[in-house]
């Protein structure tokens, strides 16, 4: 249908009869994804910076699942942190024993690698109950400086690299990253972060962007690459003239804006020269998205990842990566500005003001306009990808 512009009219799926379900899932043209408010199950999540994964359990939430983790030998581990004896979380416990954790409450004591109960230290060494129990593991594995989990459905999990954006794979990186633990259910964080419409008005205040002109709208498709879906700018419009009201624009005699024969890379208005492995990547457009929700903006030396993680329903950790494709000492210039004012300025700042719309945002029941196009193209592509993989015939069936 189109409405009297001629532009396609956009609303909220249809909301489904009978009483609403507990919560804000109530999406119900995209059943998986009304379904996954503690997030999709069979896909590998940051959890934690590296360096906080010590010889000391630590606790961490990952889709409604308390989970331990800790390191020995190197190597980091993951398991269901509760002892199956009495409920104690196992993150209370100690490694006793090389390879091991003990329960803090009665000395159960499981093998890192495997689960198996070694020892009931408070039975002694002849313990009957020793082999007969196995503690839940999850694969764990490290890049980019953080500490990666599975969660499946007791599927063999799949190599971590074919996850990650694929630039970060064949290339080397430097990366300045944030964790933050955030109010808010992981999808809102998800669709505010790839959302064609709010950055231009919402970030017009942001320290980040004091300098640099943002367009008042854009037209825009969305046209799917393999596993990510692109915004791709086919038209920019800086000042709109509103019938009744006035001009409208974002414009200030300071603010840098990028002549019309500059490609506008990451809506920054920047005229500095792409990066070679950014340029290679030849992206349709600066903003893409895939699966399990990875956001992924483009700018001209660097690019900004958004890895949203659902704790459970209600809270999720924001995890930010930036990372810059120079190498040997062209790396500094990276690292003194990062840590001297973008880690403040743009990790901050101007994320503090995607974290304060996602914390108040209270829908469904929602009516959308033109814009949230994006939003419904990556509810789609959420659904399609659920479909594909539930279709996927098992091994040996």
């Amino acid at each position: 249908m189109r409405g009297e512009s001629g532009a396609p009219e956009v609303s909220s799926p249809p909301r489904r009869s009978g009483p609403r379900e507990p919560g804000r899932q109530d999406w119900s043209s995209w059943p998986h994804y009304q379904a996954a408010a503690s997030g999709f199950r069979g896909y590998w999540y940051p959890v934690a910076f590296s360096s906080r994964i010590t010889g000391r359990p630590t606790q961490v939430t990952l889709l409604g699942e308390k989970i331990m983790l800790v390191r020995d030998g190197g190597t980091v581990f993951a398991l269901k942190d509760r002892c199956p004896h009495r409920g104690v979380p196992l993150s209370e416990g100690k490694r006793q024993f090389p390879g091991t954790v003990s329960c803090a409450y009665h000395g159960w004591t499981f093998g890192l690698a495997d689960g198996e109960l070694k020892a009931a230290i408070t039975d002694g060494p002849a313990s009957p109950i020793c082999g007969k129990v196995r503690q839940p593991t999850y694969p764990a594995a490290e890049r980019l400086g953080m500490v990666w989990v599975y969660v499946g459905e007791g599927e063999d999990a799949p190599p971590i690299d074919e996850q990650l954006p694929e630039e970060l794979v064949d290339n080397p990186a430097v990366v300045g990253a944030r964790i933050q633990r955030r109010t808010g259910n992981w999808r809102f964080a998800c669709e505010n972060g790839y959302d064609e419409g709010h950055a231009k008005y919402l970030h017009r205040t942001a320290l980040w962007r004091v300098f640099k002109s943002m367009p008042v709208w854009n037209e825009t498709r969305i046209e799917r690459r393999g596993r990510w879906i692109y915004r791709v700018q086919e038209k920019q419009y800086w000042d709109a003239d509103f019938p009744g009201l006035g001009t409208w624009n974002s414009q200030a005699w300071y603010k840098q804006r990028p002549p019309k024969d500059v490609t506008n890379i990451g809506n920054t208005g920047s005229h500095r020269e792409v990066d070679p492995v950014i340029a290679a990547q030849e992206f349709p457009g600066f903003a893409s998205v895939s699966m399990p929700g990875v956001l992924r903006i483009v700018y001209p030396t660097f690019i900004h990842y958004e890895f949203y993680v659902p704790i459970d329903a209600e809270h999720h950790l924001y995890v930010g990566v930036m990372a810059n494709f120079s190498r040997g000492i062209r790396t500094l210039p990276f690292y003194v500005k990062y840590l001297g004012f973008v880690r403040w300025l743009f990790h901050g700042q101007f994320s503090a003001q995607d974290k304060w719309m996602v914390e108040i945002t209270d829908a469904p029941p929602e009516k959308l306009y033109r814009p949230d196009d994006s939003l419904l193209k990556w509810r789609k592509l959420a659904e399609d990808t659920c479909e594909g993989r539930a279709a996927r015939p098992k091994d040996g069936g």
